[in-house]
């Protein structure tokens, strides 16, 4: 394969010379001013750039800096008869420069750095390919993931259309909360699916364990815990979900330490589970199965005041009471289509 290389130069002289030096092993462009050069690099996937700093109309760095965007992988060589310290230093430091030659070079000595040059394109861009196929992996993979949210929220509707929607409302609030509290891109769509799936427990509890307390397999947990435990459990056998299987375990514990399944406290709680708790309290209060039950959002705020650093954690809490009220009405009173973020 051969490579392209452009060289630019406002001296006539200066463009056959080095013409002649590279056109045996690389496939030579020439330009004689920046403009020309950006035309040419537009048209051309050029791997090295050997340009004079000082031009007229537009030195070397600044050709440099307009290419840097739609050529950002090749590889660029200053040639320089002046000592301009500081543009230098700028282009060094940005990346933009590979190496720089002072006038007059060796010949001996531009050819082995060409050469260099060449073999840092040439890593450079496979780096760059390996880099763009870990990302189409990676976006395969969230796709995969979304696939199977979707499926078992799907099985879930089936099932119970109520516990659908109030998944549904709960993972829209989780996800207001998580972006006030800061939470990562990352973070905050492991937050969403977590709270789509929060009451998945109630597709693989047994029935006798949800009608009767006597009958649950932990004696020591309630049927909400059991339900968050057989949820996680189900998640957890799913590879692409195991990362969110905590964040379902983990929703009944309290704030105080004494909720279950692991007594856990504070900040030992993961962050999702503790905003998932609050979503899925503050929506209980207010769409409840029974709508004769239902309490204003004003009367939810109130008992989950109440009960803050006993079984919630006061930043979730106060998160909540940021949100606007009409955006909170707006969600828990449509059956929202399902979303995952």
């Amino acid at each position: 394969m051969t490579y392209k290389l452009m060289i630019v130069d406002d001296e006539r002289a200066n463009l056959r010379l080095l013409e002649r030096m590279f056109n045996s092993e690389y496939e030579c462009l020439t330009a004689s001013s920046g403009e020309e050069a950006i035309r040419l690099l537009k048209q051309h996937d050029v791997a090295i750039l050997i340009t004079d700093q000082r031009m007229p109309q537009m030195t070397g760095i600044e050709l440099l800096k307009q290419t840097a965007e739609f050529r950002p992988h090749m590889v660029r060589i200053l040639l320089t008869g002046y000592t301009d310290v500081d543009a230098l230093v700028e282009a060094i430091n940005s990346g933009l420069v590979y190496m720089y030659v002072t006038k007059p070079w060796n010949n001996n000595d531009l050819k082995v750095l060409v050469a260099r040059a060449l073999e840092y394109y040439e890593n450079n861009k496979n780096r760059n390919t390996l880099a763009l196929a870990n990302e189409r992996l990676a976006l395969r993979l969230e796709q995969m993931k979304l696939g199977v949210v979707c499926a078992l929220a799907d099985t879930l509707r089936a099932i119970d259309e109520y516990d659908y929607y109030h998944a549904v409302r709960v993972s829209e609030y989780a996800g207001a909360l998580g972006k006030i509290l800061g939470l990562s891109d990352e973070k905050q769509q492991e937050l969403t699916a977590a709270a789509l799936l929060h009451n998945l427990g109630h597709i693989g509890t047994p029935a006798p364990v949800l009608s009767n307390a006597n009958n649950l397999t932990r004696p020591d947990l309630t049927i909400p815990e059991v339900e968050c435990e057989r949820g996680a459990e189900i998640i957890s056998g799913i590879a692409e979900l195991r990362e969110i299987a905590d964040a379902v375990r983990c929703q009944r514990e309290n704030f105080d330490g004494t909720g279950q399944p692991r007594g856990l406290r504070g900040e030992q709680i993961p962050i999702t589970s503790r905003i998932i708790r609050v979503a899925d309290e503050y929506d209980s209060l207010t769409r409840p199965r029974d709508l004769s039950l239902a309490i204003s959002h004003e009367a939810a705020l109130e008992k989950l005041r109440a009960r803050t650093e006993k079984e919630f954690y006061p930043a979730v809490v106060n998160a909540l009471m940021e949100l606007d009220p009409a955006i909170l009405s707006k969600t828990s009173s449509a059956q929202t289509s399902l979303h995952y973020a």
